[in-house]
């Protein structure tokens, strides 16, 4: 009698605990905006996707798009600004905004969804109220290149007052992948740019989601971007504060790491920055104990982090 098993049961047997644990449960993904792009890499998260929808687990998609909006300023003339990693989004890159985000990058996603059978349907935070938001007022800010403390107005950028998920409940109950893209509203019907890591990680802690999945091009948090041995794969929210306060985690990242520690506090069990351009990264990270990322918990009970533990 043959004992060993073919090695691709050997990978379901791994993952039968996961789909159980996981199944009704509830993730939302944040897809860095050089992720959304038609190719292969959409693709092939576009089929991860599908596949977790399959075995009943509830998605929700939030994508980024910064990358798309510059090259559509530039392409119109316009020089794109940053202040310390972030954008000001003046009355026309607004515009821009709301045409690459809402439209060419909201559409490509759900049509790569479409390929794979997953039935996806793309909104904003305007949607259905799903963000309410209140234009960013003017803020002091240290510039780290000139030293100096000024006061900067963002433009038409808005922060979170209120997440209303409802729309979101009735699309994942009737099994659609919501897929949202990062512009909210305020009462008036004012539109705002809204960073897309904030969105994702309050709409992961009001649908009480299970994980909150961050997409990038890099493996995952790391000390130097051009070592892959400085990859940290365990961090809590001490481990956190600690890399900013050291300085190692500049740029982009920041503004992740702070929305990945919102959803920690917000009661989020447990966050994975994973490098979405590595094929199966988010089927790995989902259904193996090893993973292929970083993973981020509020407090480290001793070094263990072994997974299903939902709670």
């Amino acid at each position: 009698m043959h004992t060993h098993f073919h090695p691709g049961m050997k990978a379901l047997r791994t993952a039968i605990p996961y789909i159980r644990a996981f199944e009704g449960r509830t993730f939302v993904v944040k897809l860095g905006g050089k992720l959304c792009d038609p190719g292969s890499a959409l693709d092939n998260l576009a089929e991860q996707v599908a596949l977790l929808t399959t075995v009943g687990i509830r998605i929700v998609l939030v994508h980024g798009g910064g990358d798309q909006l510059s090259a559509a300023e530039k392409k119109m003339g316009i020089e794109p600004r940053f202040v310390v990693g972030r954008r000001v989004t003046d009355a026309p890159t607004l515009e821009l905004a709301k045409m690459v985000f809402a439209g060419t990058i909201s559409t490509n996603v759900v049509a790569a969804l479409r390929k794979y059978d997953a039935a996806a349907v793309g909104l904003s935070g305007v949607d259905g109220e799903l963000i309410t938001a209140v234009r960013r007022p003017p803020r002091l800010i240290d510039d780290p290149e000139s030293g100096q403390r000024r006061e900067v107005d963002f433009g038409h950028v808005g922060d979170i007052m209120a997440v209303r998920p409802s729309v979101l409940e009735n699309l994942l109950a009737n099994r659609f992948v919501p897929v949202v893209a990062s512009l909210a509203a305020d009462g008036q019907g004012s539109v705002f740019n809204v960073n897309a890591d904030t969105i994702a990680a309050r709409i992961a802690i009001e649908l009480k989601a299970v994980k909150y999945i961050l997409l990038t091009t890099v493996d995952g948090v790391m000390l130097d971007l051009n070592d892959h041995s400085s990859l940290q794969t365990h961090l809590d929210l001490d481990d956190l504060d600690s890399l900013v306060q050291r300085g190692v985690i500049h740029g982009g990242m920041l503004p992740k790491l702070a929305a990945c520690g919102d959803a920690l506090r917000g009661g989020v069990p447990r966050v994975h920055v994973v490098n979405g351009l590595t094929p199966d990264a988010l089927l790995a990270e989902v259904f193996t104990n090893e993973g292929c990322g970083t993973l981020i918990v509020a407090r480290r009970r001793g070094a263990s982090t072994a997974q299903p533990a939902l709670t």
